[in-house]
Formats: structure tokens, C-alpha cells, sequence
């Protein structure tokens, strides 16, 4: 029987052959799919153009903010006292006084939704006043009723300066005790995290999440939804390429993508919108790219469970795009919603991203929150990326 010969240095299994082969592998995939991105208008488009998009329009479009709200004036008391008392309403940029004749004629105005709200001073406004006890009429609409209650503390903070500034006239110190005994209390406001009282500090943030989860939701998984329909994934499962490679080299070029999309958010947001930055930079691109893993890992999900363009493109709208649009915290506070619906908010991951990303932009490094935030999004991102591939693994079998 011939003895075997040792194995010899050129024989021998080489160290780390096997993780340079997988390398390679992947590298060689990622630039096919990368050629393969270039080449389709319709990635670059969902990809670059769409977030651009998205981002005029939320940035400019969209406002929670009143300005020059209409309000309708109705004077029954012509004298000094009371022109002196609504006077405030001409000068806050947040209302526009129209002067009507009648109430009459301001309430037609306000059912053809020509004004937002009345303003009415009644006829005994003097002789009440020097009563002590007159009274200002405000009806608005109360169809929207953020708006209405916004226009009220409008309103009412602009009659109230006109009430002070009375009382400055008749000689009486803003300190000094009032007639009825009560001291008098001059505030004196200051706003934390929004100092321009804007709604686009609010929401321009916000818009990184949005695009995040276009970018890797949405477009992972109707791509490769399309490569499931065209049979190029089957063609990629006889070769010896893994399946952990073929997703890696599916998540690259579109994490590449989404980073793109962060950096055309975060200059919009610096040079278009004027938000401030006030918390760290790094961890901020730390936090994105956590979570853009988050979303690649819900689309290559998506994809890989339904194997068709359509269905793929609802499912990603309805379980990505649209939660994070209702229910983060992007358009409303989840504190303000039914007990349900915060639940399933906070079961989100894009929740406690829109969380973290506003305090950064905002607020700064509030550390507690950061680590919580991003402990819990790395914790999302390893499960999906495994279920993701547990799933791709079970249709090979």
C-alpha cells in the first residue's frame, strides 16, 4: 500500500483563503450590481431624484405654522378704548384684521371660509370697561381644530398686549397692585430646541427618515423583487456564491444610495431650511446608517416573501413608507394619539430613529436617549438581516 505524503506549504489549505475567496466574491457581485444600478433610470430616480423631490416638497410645502390667518373685526363700540383694545391684532405677523361692518357680514365672510375667524367688540365695550369687567367676542372656525386653537392664543396674546399697554397709559406700573388686588405678572417667554418658532425645524428633520426608508425600503425590495421575476437570483443560487454574499452585495450599492440621500437632506436642511445642528455630526451618521440597515434589511424582507414587483411595491408602501409617514412622531406628537396607535407606533423602528434624529438636530447629545435609540435600532437591524436571510435560505431549499 503506498504511503500518503505529508501535506506540504503548497498543498495546505492557505489561512484566510476561504474569507478572501467570500471577499472577492462579494466585491465582484457588488460591482455588478452597482453597474447594474447606473444602468436603470428608474433606481437612480426613486433613489436620487424622488428624495430631492420629497424634500422640496415637505420642506416648503408643508407647514404647521399660521401666518397672516384672516380674522374678521367687527367694531360696535366706535370708541378710542376699543380701537385701542384690538389694536394689537395689526401688529402681529400671525393675523391680518379685515374690519367689517356687521356681524352680519363678517359671518358670511367666515362660511365662504374667506376668514378664518370674527373679532367682535360690542356695543357696551366702554361702559364695561369702566366697570372693570368688559368682554371681546373671538369665534373662529373650529374645522381644524389645531389651527383654531392656534388662532385663539394668537388673538388672545395680541388683545392682551392692548390691555397692558391700557394700563401703561392710565399711569399704573406694570408692577404695582391692580385695582381688584391681584398683582400683576409680566411674563416673559422663552422657547427651548425652536427658537424661530418654525414647523420646518420640526419636520425638516424628520424628512431624513423618510428618505431613509424610500431609499432602502422601498427601493431594495421592488429591485429585487424584479431579479425574483427575471429568474437572475435562481442563476446566482447554482454558482457557489453564498447566500450572505448575494444579500451583501444586494445592500451595498443601495446603502451607498441612501447615504446620498442623507447628505442631500443634511445640506438642504443647512442651507435651504436654516436648521441648526446642534448635536454631534457623527453620530448622526452613526444613527443613519443604522438605521438605513434597518430598512434594507425591511425590503430584502419584503422581497424576498413576495417575488413580485406589485405586490412587493404595496407591501413596502403600506409596512414602511406610509407608518413612518403616519405614525413616527414625523407629523404629530404619538403622545397626543390613542393608546393603540402609540403602541404600534413605538413598535416602529423609524419611531425612535425620528426621536433620536430631532434631538440631534434640536436638542444635542442627550446621551441616555442616543445609546437607548441606537441599542434598540441595531437591535432591529441584526433581526431583520437575519430573518431576511433565514427567508432566502428557506426558498433555496
Amino acid at each position: 500500500m503506498k504511503a500518503e505524503r505529508p501535506a506540504t506549504a503548497a498543498s495546505a489549505p492557505r489561512p484566510g483563503a476561504g474569507l478572501r475567496g467570500a471577499m472577492s466574491r462579494v466585491a465582484a457581485l457588488t460591482r455588478k450590481e452597482t453597474r447594474q444600478v447606473l444602468r436603470d433610470p428608474s433606481s437612480l430616480a426613486i433613489g436620487v431624484l424622488l428624495p430631492m423631490l420629497l424634500i422640496l416638497l415637505f420642506g416648503y410645502g408643508l407647514s404647521l405654522d399660521v401666518r397672516n390667518a384672516p380674522l374678521a373685526v367687527v367694531m360696535e363700540d366706535s370708541s378710542p378704548g376699543a380701537f385701542q383694545a384690538v389694536a394689537g391684532l395689526s401688529l402681529t405677523p400671525y393675523i391680518s384684521a379685515v374690519p367689517m361692518a356687521s356681524m352680519q357680514e363678517a359671518e358670511a365672510l367666515m362660511e365662504a371660509h374667506r376668514v378664518d375667524g370674527i373679532v367682535r367688540v360690542p356695543a357696551d365695550f366702554s361702559s364695561r370697561l369702566a366697570r372693570g369687567d368688559a368682554r371681546i367676542q373671538i369665534v373662529v372656525n373650529g374645522a381644524d381644530a389645531n389651527k383654531a386653537t392656534t388662532i385663539l392664543g394668537y388673538a388672545g396674546a395680541a388683545i392682551g398686549a392692548g390691555a397692558v399697554r391700557d394700563a401703561d397709559r392710565a399711569g399704573r406700573h406694570r408692577d404695582a397692585p391692580s385695582p381688584d388686588g391681584i398683582g400683576s405678572v409680566t411674563l416673559e417667554p422663552r422657547m427651548w430646541f425652536n427658537a424661530a418658532n418654525s414647523s420646518t425645524w420640526y419636520l425638516v428633520p424628520g424628512l431624513v427618515v423618510l428618505v431613509m426608508t424610500l431609499v432602502g425600503a422601498f427601493l431594495t425590495a421592488l429591485v429585487m423583487a424584479r431579479e425574483w421575476e427575471r429568474g437572475t437570483l435562481e442563476a446566482l443560487f447554482v454558482t457557489p456564491v453564498r447566500p450572505i454574499e448575494i444579500l451583501l452585495a444586494k445592500i451595498i450599492p443601495y446603502f451607498v444610495i441612501g447615504m446620498i440621500g442623507l447628505a442631500l437632506c443634511l445640506l438642504a436642511a443647512r442651507y435651504l431650511f436654516e436648521v441648526p445642528m446642534v448635536g454631534s455630526l457623527a453620530v448622526l451618521v452613526f444613527a443613519s446608517m443604522l438605521y438605513l440597515i434597518v430598512a434594507v434589511g425591511i425590503g430584502l424582507l419584503i422581497s424576498s416573501v413576495t417575488r413580485s414587483q406589485f405586490l412587493a411595491s404595496q407591501v413596502a408602501l403600506m409596512a414602511s413608507f406610509l407608518p413612518s409617514l403616519m405614525l413616527s412622531g414625523f407629523l404629530f406628537d404619538l403622545r397626543n394619539v390613542p393608546t393603540v396607535v402609540y403602541y404600534i407606533g413605538h413598535l416602529l423602528p423609524a419611531t425612535y430613529f425620528m426621536e433620536l434624529i430631532r434631538s440631534l438636530f434640536l436638542a444635542g447629545n442627550i446621551w441616555p436617549m442616543v445609546i437607548r435609540d441606537c441599542l434598540i435600532l441595531a437591535a432591529y437591524a441584526v433581526g431583520l438581516m437575519a430573518v431576511a436571510l433565514a427567508v432566502t435560505r428557506k426558498r433555496l431549499d
